[in-house]
C-alpha cells in the first residue's frame, strides 16, 4: 500500500512538471504565440481535426451498438406480437421443440392462366 502511494504521487508529481513542456505540438504552439489570424486559424484546425479522430471509433462503435440493439428489439418485438420477422415467408410456421427449430410450410398452389 505504501508502495503504490509512492509511486502515485510520483506520477502526479510528474504529470505537474511536465506539463509545461507538453504544451501543444510544435505547430500550434508556434501558430499560438506568433498571434496572427492565420497561425490561429491553422491551430484551430489541427485542434478540431484531433477532436474529429478521437470521436470516429467511438462514434463507429455506439452506431453499430446501436443498429444490433435494434434489430435485437426488432426481433423480440416481433417474436411477441405474431409479426412475420424479415426473412420468413407469411405462408410458413416456425416452431421451436426441444432448443431445435422446424419450419412448416404451406404452399400456396400455383396461379395458372
Amino acid at each position: 500500500m505504501r508502495y503504490a502511494r509512492s509511486i502515485a504521487l510520483f506520477v502526479v508529481f510528474a504529470a505537474v512538471v511536465l506539463v509545461v513542456d507538453a504544451v501543444a505540438c510544435p505547430t500550434c504552439k508556434e501558430g499560438l504565440a506568433a498571434a496572427d489570424s492565420q497561425g490561429a486559424n491553422v491551430a484551430r484546425g489541427y485542434f478540431y481535426s484531433i477532436l474529429l479522430m478521437l470521436a470516429m471509433p467511438f462514434t463507429l462503435a455506439g452506431s453499430f451498438g446501436l443498429y444490433v440493439w435494434r434489430e435485437m428489439r426488432r426481433q423480440q418485438q416481433a417474436g411477441t406480437t405474431g409479426e412475420v420477422m424479415p426473412g420468413e415467408h407469411p405462408g410458413s410456421d416456425s416452431v421451436i421443440e426441444g432448443g431445435r427449430e422446424s419450419r412448416h410450410e404451406t404452399r400456396l398452389p400455383a396461379a395458372t392462366m
